[in-house]
């Protein structure tokens, strides 16, 4: 009877957590499928008299949302990528070889993930301005990688510190060199590791808005954060637009992590036991 009661207290607890957690979402996708008229109503309406998707329309037909979706794809894809590679090899030396600057590296990488974003801004764009990159893809992706391999770094190393050496000897003893034992064995048995870095890198630069609002000017050139915070100031709030724009911005995420799940899980398991 206890452990009934227990369990029952489980569930009821279980239930209101998920409540508070999926409400904001659930209430901006009604919002998203409202029609205008309803958005602005008094008293609240919770739920819309119809279902409409004209602001997915209005989203993709005249927002020009498809293009800003390429182009936050392109940037995540790319620096995510990027950042997986820079990172294994970085976690791979800073694991496995002995040299007098590897304790400071570690805490330098430490100390990158606790400084502030918007420290370094200014001279981070006088620097891309007197390389003529700002208003590019480019120089987004550039800054996504060095902050995302900071932090992949310390998540391979933690991966590549389970990992144990007499592999690689034995790879080495078969005649691989240090890239082919690192590509050919190590790699392939930290795939959940990998899947683990690309995903959190991936979902990190797709959300990030400081940055690209501050290096992406033009509309050809917005990412779908900056596309959204610019929709505040074209045309007021029109919030079932801005709604549908949010659901549409979490699907590449939820849709990343729904397949990295078991990748994410092993590998965090995996990282934790003697990082």
């Amino acid at each position: 009877m206890k452990k009934r009661a227990i369990g029952i207290l489980r569930a009821i607890g279980l239930g209101i957590f998920l409540v508070v957690a999926l409400f904001p979402l659930i209430w901006i996708f009604l919002t998203s499928i409202k029609p205008a008229t309803e958005v602005y109503t008094f008293p609240v309406k919770y739920l819309p008299s119809r279902a409409t998707f004209e602001a997915y329309r209005y989203l993709f037909s005249f927002a020009r949302f498809n293009m800003y979706f390429k182009n936050s794809f392109v940037v995540a894809t790319v620096s995510a990528g990027f950042s997986t590679f820079f990172s294994l090899m970085a976690g791979y030396v800073l694991t496995r070889e002995r040299f007098k600057l590897r304790t400071f590296l570690i805490l330098v990488l430490f100390f990158v993930q606790m400084l502030p974003t918007y420290l370094i801004m200014i001279p981070q764009f006088t620097m891309f301005s007197r390389l003529k990159l700002t208003n590019t893809l480019t120089s987004v992706i550039i800054i996504y990688t060095g902050f995302g391999s900071a932090f992949g770094t310390i998540m391979a190393r933690a991966f590549l510190k389970n990992l144990p050496r007499t592999i690689e000897e034995a790879a080495l003893i078969d005649g691989c060199n240090r890239f082919q034992a690192l590509f050919r064995v190590v790699i392939p048995l930290l795939l959940p590791g990998v899947g683990s870095i690309f995903s959190f890198c991936f979902v990190n630069s797709w959300n990030e808005v400081f940055t690209a609002v501050l290096f992406l000017h033009t509309d050809s050139k917005m990412t779908v954060p900056v596309a959204l915070y610019s929709f505040v100031s074209k045309a007021g709030i029109q919030w079932n637009v801005m709604a549908a724009g949010i659901i549409v911005a979490l699907l590449p995420t939820i849709v990343v992590f729904s397949l990295a799940q078991k990748y994410i899980v092993e590998g965090l398991t995996q990282g934790a036991i003697k990082a």
